[in-house]
């Protein structure tokens, strides 16, 4: 029987590889890349009919949902949902807030002795102040008495970085399980923040908050109102699905915070995977929600923050 030289037979079994290599598709060397979405979307909805009442009855078949003008498959429904609320109060204690101030902390006592006797029992509360600079008075927290402790301690002076204390709180309240609430107490606009309106706003849709102001206006007449802060207030609120109230001090300021909590006791949670939606370069996708053949009401967060589109910026 003859020899088999070993150097033949490896060189034979490399050419057979090199063969089948070469004649693979480069489809099979090269796979395509799949992206799937799996991201839960969720929106906090409020429903009311043409007299401002709150509707609360209505359920998943009455919502129809769309992304970036794509309809959607609504896959999480919570009607008056129990979630736990992560509550951000935000407290103006610039001097412009003046004597107005001992009166609103009375209300922001009274809102979160409600929100804690009376709510989920896992609901939580955080305290923040801001003049020139924003604080944490008290973190996350079911125990009231602290809570109105922190409070006493406030007074007016200096600035008003408003638009950081939204970012600030914003990125805290992100990393909250539950729902996500913001209450901003102030007469008025910005002076002193780092962060500008966008950041304000893009960082409180990438937390998923819903943000409340409360503006506390002094000065009725419109010569001595900071009417920009005013408008940016209402739109900040708008795009958060939130609201704007103007109350004075006093019985007024205690029924928009009462208010609040009843809006929060009736909000729907809509959920959905988005499909086949058209992606943006600035990442921002538009969210409309509405409720089928009734003359209602819907208010919610006007978008969020997701993937963009890859296509629109130039390959390096």
């Amino acid at each position: 029987m003859g020899r088999v030289c070993p150097q033949k037979v490896i060189s034979r079994s490399i050419r057979v590889f090199l063969a089948l290599a070469l004649a693979l598709p480069i489809a099979a060397q090269q796979p395509p890349t799949i992206r799937v979405n799996v991201r839960l979307v969720r929106a906090l909805v409020t429903v009311k009919d043409a007299n401002g009442q709150l509707i609360g009855s209505l359920n998943k078949s009455d919502f129809v949902v769309s992304d970036n003008g794509v309809s959607q498959n609504i896959s999480v429904f919570e009607r008056q949902t129990e979630q736990p609320l992560s509550v951000a109060m935000l407290v103006d204690t610039s001097a412009s807030t003046g004597i107005e101030l001992r009166y609103e902390l009375d209300s922001v006592s009274k809102f979160f002795k409600a929100l804690i006797l009376e709510g989920n029992p896992d609901d939580t509360a955080a305290l923040y102040s801001f003049n020139w600079q924003v604080t944490l008075l008290r973190g996350y927290t079911r125990r009231f008495a602290s809570l109105d402790q922190s409070l006493k301690q406030l007074k007016s002076e200096g600035g008003t970085s408003m638009y950081d204390a939204i970012y600030l709180a914003s990125r805290e309240l992100e990393l909250r399980p539950g729902r996500h609430v913001m209450v901003l107490v102030t007469d008025g606009g910005d002076t002193t923040s780092n962060k500008d309106f966008h950041q304000a706003l893009e960082a409180a849709q990438l937390a998923d908050t819903v943000l409340y102001p409360i503006l506390v206006v002094p000065i009725t007449n419109d010569a001595g109102r900071n009417i920009g802060g005013e408008n940016a207030l209402t739109t900040l609120a708008a795009g958060t699905g939130g609201r704007v109230f103007t109350p004075s001090v006093g019985a007024q300021l205690d029924t928009a915070f009462a208010d609040i909590l009843r809006e929060l006791r009736t909000q729907y949670l809509i959920g959905y995977y988005p499909k086949d939606v058209p992606l943006t370069k600035d990442r921002f996708h538009l969210l409309k929600v509405n409720v089928t053949g009734r003359n209602l009401r819907v208010i919610t967060r006007s978008g969020y923050y997701g993937d963009f589109d890859e296509s629109s910026f130039p390959k390096r």
